[in-house]
């Protein structure tokens, strides 16, 4: 019997994460749940770096799940992952197939792999009254003696804060609010280059994504009804663009900032990894520039070895 039930794939931008994800998924006979947090959207594909190629493994279609299934100007959620994992996890296994988990949104693999409990919560009047005095210092001492803080964006704001010590009261007087999640036994695998192959990856992805028509793509956008504002929170490529598009950016500025704010997206995602790392999950990684089927023998090996 099989020691794992799930394979997540996870590094870097721009590190191939998704071909090799398919490559694997088509030796095991499995799909791909993707764990990006800006690929849910359609209509946005080349700043999100989507690209369906990627799926078809010798003339085969890999099948692949999350992505697509919300509209631009929605904000989608953590909670909502969460909840559309354990569907499609269910879906993959009622048919007999491997589940293999991809992407680089540190974030949602941790929700998934640690199964943090994220149900939607209500508003408790009472707590906020008597909370709201309060400075966010000691909120913030208050809410990490009640739970493993994950991230700062509980303790961004005062009201961040005050959310996340109602949720968590929430919680413990409702012991039986929890996600039924599926049992899991996870590999993880790491896919990564040394740092200046890396940057040379990220610089001439820009390059080629600008050339197939991210520019237009982010114009279409707003022609159709998402103002500057709104679609500048779904991330650097439509932040920057946009301002290129309004003139406060000209094109050589729009290129060099973007290009900066990636590779440093690069190395804030790699330090997520690494938390992960020090938190207890055990990450295999996997040298970005061996070739396919070398990459795929390890992660065989591992899988049928139990890591």
């Amino acid at each position: 019997m099989m020691k794992y039930n799930l394979i997540t794939v996870l590094g870097p931008t721009a590190g191939n994460k998704t071909v090799f994800a398919a490559h694997l998924a088509y030796h095991i006979n499995g799909e791909i749940i993707s764990a990006d947090s800006r690929q849910v959207y359609r209509r946005m594909n080349l700043g999100t770096g989507k690209d369906y190629n990627d799926y078809i493994v010798n003339s085969k279609q890999i099948p692949y799940h999350l992505i697509d299934i919300a509209e631009p100007g929605y904000k989608y959620n953590v909670f909502e992952f969460q909840q559309d994992f354990i569907k499609a996890f269910r879906q993959i296994e009622a048919k007999n197939r491997f589940p293999v988990l991809c992407g680089g949104t540190g974030l949602y693999i941790d929700a998934v792999i640690k199964g943090y409990r994220l149900l939607p919560v209500p508003p408790d009047e009472n707590i906020r009254e008597q909370l709201s005095g309060m400075p966010l210092a000691e909120l913030a001492t208050m809410l990490a003696s009640m739970k493993k803080l994950h991230n700062d964006t509980d303790i961004d704001t005062k009201e961040h804060a005050i959310r996340a010590i109602e949720i968590e009261t929430y919680y413990r007087r409702h012991p039986e609010a929890k996600i039924k999640f599926p049992d899991i036994s996870n590999l993880c695998l790491g896919i990564r280059f040394d740092r200046n192959t890396e940057r040379r990856r990220i610089t001439e992805r820009l390059h080629a994504r600008l050339t197939a028509g991210m520019i237009d793509e982010v114009e279409e956008l707003l022609k159709n009804g998402m103002t500057p504002e709104s679609l500048m929170y779904y991330g650097l490529e439509y932040k920057y663009i946009t301002l290129y598009l309004r003139g406060i950016l000209n094109y050589e500025q729009m290129f060099t900032q973007l290009n900066t704010a990636i590779h440093q997206f690069a190395k804030r995602q790699m330090t997520w990894f690494r938390k992960m790392e020090r938190e207890g999950t055990r990450i295999h990684w996997i040298e970005g520039s061996m070739p396919m089927d070398e990459k795929i023998k390890v992660a065989l090996q591992l899988l049928h070895n139990g890591g």
